[in-house]
């Protein structure tokens, strides 16, 4: 490893990972201290070089106070390092262990304001930070200022959408994680994922421990998404039930919950310091009296599909204690069918289940099971990120299972020869019986995977435009009683699908000797509408009121077409930020001139 930097004198070493080491120096042209960055890699991939030099772009972008600021980006042999002012300052995750696990409220509050104003000045540049945490936090005791690090996950984007994450590669730190950040909320990720590890650093600062355990990487996906933490004041009766309060309301689950601005977080937090000052003690007040995003943000909350949800989730519970399960949702596009579905991902969470989804293209009809190769590339994918042990788990069932036939699955999903290894050649058969051997072959795979321990969802959407051998299958896999903890989940454009259409059949098929479930999805009704329009521009129903019918008239209530509407009227200026009110407003006769078609 690097042992010396040209022009600059290495001091002091401050942190070391697998992936980096961090130097106090000294700049010999001025004699200025430094802090460097370096890769921990003598022959670092390309994939490392291009993400180091991402985060030195950022952070170089992002000059302001309470920022670590880039000086310049230097080759060091075959690897890169990054040079950064010197703050002189200690990590936070330092600071809460010098104070006996947590620091007094005094202290808890100036500290509070500085990194929440610092925060803001990264959203105000359109910059998601995804992982903010007491390490990535400097303080400086002299000056009793802060200063935010680590720019190597930030996003420069004002939305981000996640998909779930291959469990062993969830980026962020796992206590610190938003539930949006494990792709298994159905929502994308924005700024306000920052507020969420902020109100987990926070509780840290106030209570020396942290609001959830997790033992594993699911474990604590879990606990971000489906458990609730303790109170601060629960654990400790000297912290204000207030400031409590405002570190629960910035870990709520929906980012629509939780504090919507840094503006409204400070204005919380220096009325609790203003009044601890003057009167020794602070009184209870409603957190977030102040709060209103100048972002505009569309509510991303699944609306009027109460009844929908009821039906998906009672289908996983039946599978997930060991029936096999066959739901179909139809509707027409933009209707939220997918967003729907993805709603399942907390109770898969809860049973360590795994869920895999396929898409199918209507140019690709001609590929034979696309959009199951699709799903069991994204299984094979999370398996091969797990530990060694369990692979060898997943390798020797595998083999047991589909032998001496391995080759037949390989030849529809190759990445499962990363896992069983090379296979024998299958016997050649005819049409009839290589179809059959085929399929027979494919039920033990799935098998495998469809565990009392981790039950299986599969969710095949399209199906409008699927193949007729993937439809076959569809129909030989249900027709199985000793398939369990399986839940297959299908989609379709049922305005694309008559009674002669090749699904229609397999259904028909299906339902001859099994269950199946089926969901229609019907356009929104004016009410949650009106609801979503209220969330958004941060308004009561009536007011939202006024505007409801011209987005029915343009859009007939679909949910998709809904959020284009908004946006687009936002976009044209529509809507505007009243500065002096704290508030949106609308331009009703400038909204009603627009030339927005149907």
């Amino acid at each position: 490893m690097v042992k010396s930097i040209p022009d600059y004198l290495l001091e002091e070493e401050l942190f070391r990972s697998t992936q980096t080491l961090i130097y106090r120096a000294i700049r010999e042209q001025d004699d200025e201290r430094v802090i460097i960055k370096i890769l921990n890699d003598d022959y670092p991939s390309n994939q490392k070089i291009s993400r180091f030099k991402y985060e030195f772009v950022i952070t170089e972008k992002n000059n302001a106070e309470g920022l670590i600021r880039a000086y310049e980006l230097i080759k060091v042999g075959n690897t890169f390092a990054m040079v950064f002012d010197d703050f002189n300052g200690t990590s936070l995750r330092k600071s809460i262990a010098h104070e006996n696990e947590r620091i007094d409220l005094k202290l808890f509050l100036n500290l509070a304001i500085d990194i929440s104003r610092n925060l803001g000045n990264i959203h105000q540049r359109n910059v998601i930070h995804k992982d903010i945490n007491p390490t990535n936090i400097l303080f400086n005791r002299s000056t009793g200022k802060t200063q935010i690090i680590d720019f190597g996950m930030s996003t420069q984007l004002s939305r981000e959408q996640q998909n779930v994450n291959v469990a062993n590669k969830l980026e962020g730190s796992l206590a610190y994680i938003s539930p949006e950040q494990t792709g298994r909320m159905n929502r994308d990720l924005d700024y306000r994922t920052d507020y969420y590890s902020l109100g987990v650093t926070f509780y840290e600062m106030l209570t020396g421990v942290l609001p959830f355990e997790g033992r594993d990487t699911m474990g604590w996906v879990h606990s971000h998404i489906a458990k609730k933490a303790i109170p601060p004041h629960a654990l400790d009766t000297s912290i204000p039930k207030v400031i409590s309060r405002l570190v629960m309301k910035l870990l709520r689950k929906n980012a629509e919950d939780r504090y919507q601005s840094t503006l409204g977080i400070i204005r919380d937090l220096e009325e609790c310091q203003k009044q601890l000052e003057k009167n020794g003690s602070i009184e209870d007040f409603e957190p977030g009296r102040w709060d209103v995003s100048k972002k505009f943000q569309i509510a991303q909350q699944l609306l009027g599909r109460e009844k929908e949800l009821r039906s998906l989730m009672k289908a996983f519970d039946s599978a997930a204690e060991g029936s096999c399960e066959f739901l179909l949702i139809s509707g027409y596009a933009g209707v939220g069918k997918s967003s729907l579905v993805r709603e399942i991902h907390k109770p898969i969470v809860r049973k360590k289940g795994y869920f895999i989804e396929g898409k199918f293209d209507q140019f690709q009809r001609d590929i034979p099971y696309s959009g199951l190769i699709q799903a069991f590339q994204d299984l094979v994918n999370q398996l091969l990120f797990q530990e060694d042990e369990y692979l060898e788990q997943w390798k020797l069932n595998l083999v047991e299972s589909i032998h001496p036939n391995g080759q037949v699955i390989v030849d529809v999903i190759p990445e499962v020869e990363k896992i069983i290894g090379k296979q024998e050649p299958v016997q050649k058969l005819g049409p009839n019986e290589t179809l059959n051997r085929f399929l027979v072959t494919f039920k033990n795979f799935i098998q495998v995977f469809a565990q009392k321990e981790h039950p299986l969802v599969l969710f095949l959407d399209d199906l409008q435009w699927s193949d007729i051998p993937t439809l076959r299958l569809i129909e030989y896999l249900m027709s199985f009683r000793e398939i369990n903890h399986f839940y297959l989940i299908g989609s379709y454009r049922n305005n694309e699908v008559n009674e002669g259409h090749p699904l229609s059949f397999t259904i028909n098929e299906i339902q001859k000797t099994a269950p199946v479930r089926q969901i229609i999805l019907k356009p929104l009704e004016e009410d949650k509408i009106n609801q979503l329009i209220s969330q958004t521009l941060f308004c009561d129903l009536e007011t939202a009121a006024t505007l409801s019918p011209l987005v029915i008239q343009k859009t007939q209530g679909n949910p998709f077409f809904v959020r284009a509407l908004l946006n687009s009227l936002y976009q044209e200026g529509g809507f505007n930020f009243d500065k002096d009110e704290g508030c949106w407003t609308r331009e009703l006769d400038k909204i009603e001139e627009m030339n927005v078609t149907d």
